[in-house]
This record gives C-alpha cells, sequence and structure tokens, in this order.
C-alpha cells in the first residue's frame, strides 16, 4: 500500500522572504508604470470618451481575469463596459461587438491566438481597439489604435514564467484608466451608489431620512402646555423614546426623552403635577427629511443622542427617527 508523503511545513523566514520580495517587485513594476505613462495614455482616455456606444474588454488566461475585472471597474466606474472572451467570440460572441464599440484587448505577450483571431474582424467592422502589452513590437500592438505598454522587469515568481508582476501592472493601469475615465464624466458617489443599489454602499448613499422616519399619527408629539403626564403616556403609546414639543403650528420647540425622564424624577420633579414645559430640552437637534440618512447616524453619534426630529424648512415637525431605524434600514 503506497502511503501518502506527509505535508510540508512552512518555512517561516523563506515564506516571509518571497512574500516581501514579491511585493517590493510588483510595487516596482508599478512604479516604473507611473513614470512611462504619457499621451497615449490620454489618447485612449479619449478614445474611449468619445465613444457613444460600450467599451468590450477582451483576454485570455490570466489576462482574461484582468481584464474581467478591468471590465467591471468601468461598469461601475460610469463607463458601460463588459467582458467577452476571445475563444467564444470565434464562436458566434463577434456578435455582441459593434462598431461603434471600443475594444479593450489585453495580452501580455501581444501574440496571443485567441486574440489575434478576432481582431481583423474586429477593425473590419469599424471598432476601435486599445492593446494592453508588454510588447510594443508584437503584432497585437502595431494592430491598435493606442498601445498602452504594461511591460515589467521581471515577474515576481521565482521562476520568472508564473503572471504576476505583469498581471498586476495590467490591473493598476486599468484601473487609471477608469478612474480618469470617473474624473472625465464627473461621476460622484451617488452616480456609484446608482450601480450599486443592493449594496452596504448604495444603501448609505441612496438611503434619505425621509425614507427612514416615522411620519403622522407614528410621530410622538404634544403641545407646550401639556401636562408632563401626557408626554410620558406619548413616549409609551408611539414608543420612540421620546417625544416632541410643539406649539399650535406644529412648530418644534423641544423635546423630552427618557433621559430626560429619569433626570427629573432624579431631581425630584412632581410628575403629575408638573408642566412638559418644565422638564423638556429647548431647541432640540433637527434635521431635513432631505438629508441622507448617514448624516442623521453622524449626527446621532456625535451628540451621543439616540433619537432625531425631521423639520421643514419652517421647523415645522415632520417626522422622527431613532438609531433603531436607521439599524433596520441596514444604514448603520
Amino acid at each position: 500500500m503506497t502511503k501518502t508523503a506527509p505535508p510540508a511545513a512552512a518555512d517561516t523566514p523563506a515564506a516571509l522572504r518571497l512574500a516581501r520580495d514579491v511585493l517590493q517587485i510588483e510595487a516596482a513594476a508599478i512604479t516604473a508604470l507611473v513614470e512611462r505613462l504619457d499621451d497615449t495614455f490620454v489618447r485612449a482616455v479619449q478614445l474611449i470618451l468619445d465613444c457613444d456606444s460600450r467599451v468590450v474588454v477582451s483576454g485570455i488566461g490570466k489576462s482574461g481575469h484582468v481584464g474581467r475585472k478591468i471590465a467591471s471597474t468601468l461598469a461601475s466606474t460610469g463607463t458601460p463596459a463588459f467582458f467577452v472572451h476571445p475563444a467564444e467570440a470565434s464562436h458566434g460572441d463577434l456578435g455582441m461587438i459593434t462598431r461603434r464599440d471600443v475594444m479593450i484587448a489585453i495580452s501580455y505577450s501581444g501574440e496571443s491566438d485567441e486574440l489575434l483571431t478576432i481582431i481583423p474582424l474586429v477593425k473590419r467592422q469599424g471598432a476601435k481597439l486599445i492593446a494592453m502589452t508588454g510588447n510594443p513590437q508584437s503584432t497585437l500592438a502595431a494592430e491598435a489604435d493606442v498601445h498602452l505598454n504594461v511591460h515589467v522587469a521581471k515577474e515576481a515568481c521565482p521562476l520568472n514564467l508564473a503572471p504576476t508582476a505583469s498581471t498586476t501592472a495590467t490591473l493598476a493601469l486599468g484601473d487609471a484608466l477608469a478612474v480618469a475615465l470617473l474624473d472625465a464624466r464627473g461621476f460622484k458617489a451617488d452616480d456609484f451608489a446608482r450601480s450599486h443599489p443592493g449594496g452596504s454602499l448604495g444603501r448609505r448613499l441612496l438611503t434619505h431620512v425621509n425614507d427612514v422616519m416615522k411620519r403622522g399619527k407614528d410621530v410622538p408629539a404634544v403641545r407646550l402646555g401639556a401636562p408632563l403626564t401626557d408626554a410620558i403616556l406619548e413616549i409609551s403609546r408611539k414608543g420612540m423614546g421620546m417625544t416632541a414639543i410643539v406649539d399650535e403650528h406644529d412648530r418644534v420647540l423641544g423635546i423630552f426623552t427618557d433621559g430626560d425622564l429619569r433626570r427629573a424624577v432624579e431631581r425630584g420633579v412632581d410628575l403629575r403635577g408638573a408642566a412638559i414645559s418644565e422638564v423638556m430640552t429647548p431647541s432640540p437637534l433637527t434635521i431635513a427629511a432631505t438629508e441622507l440618512a448617514v448624516e442623521a447616524v453622524a449626527l446621532m453619534e456625535n451628540r451621543r443622542i439616540n433619537q432625531l426630529l425631521v423639520t421643514d424648512a419652517e421647523q415645522k415637525l415632520i417626522g422622527a427617527l431613532n438609531m433603531h431605524d436607521l439599524f433596520q434600514a441596514k444604514v448603520v
């Protein structure tokens, strides 16, 4: 019966040395890109800005994986983009590419057969071509309208074989392209959130106070002349741990919270005989319904409070929210 060899034990000093070498080599590859960047990068940006259709990214192997990420980053930052596998393009997916598109073809050698097979057909349709290669003299570079040079001095792989530094450099240049386009288009945080509505970032950037607040009969409120007992009952009925105090025009004059009630008890206030005006907190902090919910979170955390009244431009009470509402909306 054949015995299996025991798993190899990691050599800690060697592992750390190799890890540091990899990071230094890849950092050096990106630094070299910074120094090499020139007007060809600007031409690539302009080519995409002039495009009234989509960016089609293609590559095979590790370049394909990098290409998928570049396409995803472009799409989420305001540049419509998608990935097409070059082998699948040769079997029908070429129909996804139109003459109005810009293709970004990625191949470190610039000689990938699968890409070179479809490039003449893409160009014949009239689509523009941006090539990202490590070889300016390659066939792919020669075919391109714009060539972006991602050459690296060496790979981080000790054998200098596995794509490591080269894929890192290509990915970084793709990010640089996406960010330059984002800036040129005036793409803002709200635009980014619209591309990410299902994530926490989308909730944080798209949820407004108006979406979260209690409104109408659910908002606890009593008039300025009300007895303290009415305020206590209103707090109990509405379950928000506080009540607003308003005048006859519903303008906010004060707030009374569970904390205020405890402090009143500690001071020996006659709970049955006192008026709400004697124990309320006047001129409370308020927020507009149009503000982002994250702004409400920041206000509440900075002031160490758990409730917030919502008012309009005339300081009329239109809503209320507490930290529990924000937790439920997954804003916090």
